[in-house]
């Protein structure tokens, strides 16, 4: 049975927000600064970043810190080394890439606890970068363990999160140690996220139109339950459109169900209805017998035996398209369909260019959408591109994000 989002467990329902101290608001001159930044990029074998949007993100906080004086010490995890030491999921290639970022030498520990890390800290003069080495080459790190976050306490006078992308983890670097440093506050790119989110679930613009999409109904269940309660349309698309589809006896071929979801799905739909927000599924689709580059695309107004949908056809996105066109607030999580295939891809474009040509406040959040925005190549127009893809999802979902609970409010 579904819930609403107001009977949650207590400690993870997100009723009541408000600002939290930011960077702006201290006096760092001569502070040791530790700042918690999302630098998790992509790297190729041989340790070459493909991707610096994450580095270039904590830029503006790491840039203000240092014209107030601060002697920063920048923390950040790499991937999922299992609490190990792991050379392929070093910091120190992202060093480099900050260096260059930031116009400066950035110093870097070859170890984010212990004497190495100490010294290092020790030695920074007014406006000197240290990047630490990967926070999860120790186990305590995702264990949220007070004493490992005492250690990293012990570096800093001052604690900025910068990092939205990991502030749905309780870990030791965003959580307790928020708790062990007497000064606390959240960064730019923090402050960012907050503040555009934060319109999505407090008061928003109307009419207020939701994308949804993506692989799977059980991720997104408690985001659709409050978007339910905020908008006025939600759109479906994605692989988890056919498991509503199939909830109301529709044919979806051999395309992707979750069997088990489906009475939660005519739950969703009753729920929706109940409160007057309109659900709109796909009409039409874009279908073959496979979901690689092989496959022929074709479209189709039900799906027959064994074929599957793979995206949602030129019907559909006209009507999605004059949804958004009406909307003064849009958010959008998940795609229309398999985009990383050009065949398959024209749905979820279609969608990313009406979300960019409307004058509605636009939220984008989750790594595939952010992704689609990009290969539309109209991120330009998206009034904001959330850099966490689970944690925007638990916020909009309603839940709060413990990286953020740890910070002070105003």
């Amino acid at each position: 049975m579904i819930r609403p989002p107001t009977d949650l467990p207590a400690s993870r329902v997100n009723i009541r927000r408000m600002p939290k101290v930011s960077i702006r608001d201290l006096d760092l001159q001569g502070k040791r600064v530790f700042i918690r930044a999302d630098l998790n990029v992509p790297l190729t074998e041989s340790g070459e970043i493909t991707d610096d949007t994450r580095i270039r993100a904590v830029f503006p906080t790491l840039e203000m810190a240092r014209q107030k004086g601060a002697r920063v010490i920048v923390a950040s995890h790499l991937g999922r080394p299992r609490g190990k030491p792991n050379p392929r999921m070093s910091l120190r290639s992202v060093g480099k890439r900050l260096s260059q970022i930031l116009g400066c030498e950035v110093a870097f520990a070859t170890d984010c606890v212990g004497d190495v890390a100490a010294q290092a800290a020790a030695a920074l003069k007014g406006g000197e970068v240290l990047l630490l080495e990967n926070l999860r080459f120790h186990p305590e790190e995702e264990k949220n363990d007070r004493a490992f976050a005492a250690q990293l306490a012990a570096l800093g006078d001052v604690y900025v999160n910068d990092a939205f992308g990991s502030a749905h983890r309780a870990h030791a670097s965003t959580e307790a140690i928020a708790r062990l440093i007497p000064v606390a506050a959240g960064g730019l790119l923090m402050e960012k996220e907050l503040e555009y989110l934060g319109k999505a679930t407090r008061n928003p613009a109307k009419p207020y139109v939701a994308i949804v999409g993506g692989a799977k109904v059980s991720d997104k269940i408690d985001l659709l339950q409050n978007l339910i309660r905020l908008t006025d349309a939600v759109l479906v698309g994605g692989a988890m459109a056919y498991t509503f589809l199939k909830s109301r006896g529709g044919k979806v071929g051999v395309s992707r169900v979750e069997e088990d979801k489906r009475e939660q799905a005519r739950e969703v739909l009753a729920h929706a209805e109940k409160l007057g927000v309109e659900i709109k599924l796909p009409s039409d689709h874009v279908i073959s017998d496979r979901i690689d580059a092989t496959g022929k695309a074709q479209l189709a107004s039900t799906i027959p035996d064994g074929m599957m949908g793979v995206d949602i056809g030129p019907e559909t996105r006209r009507d999605f398209a004059d949804a958004i066109g009406k909307a003064r607030t849009i958010v959008w999580n998940g795609p229309m369909g398999v985009f990383e295939v050009d065949q398959f891809a024209e749905g979820t474009l279609a969608v990313a260019r009406a979300v960019a040509a409307s004058s509605a406040v636009s939220i984008v959040g989750g790594g595939d959408s952010v992704a689609a925005i990009a290969k539309a190549g109209v991120g330009s127009k998206i009034s904001h591109i959330s850099t966490g893809g689970g944690a925007s999802l638990e916020f909009l979902s309603g839940l709060k994000l413990p990286g953020v609970e740890a910070l002070p409010e105003k």
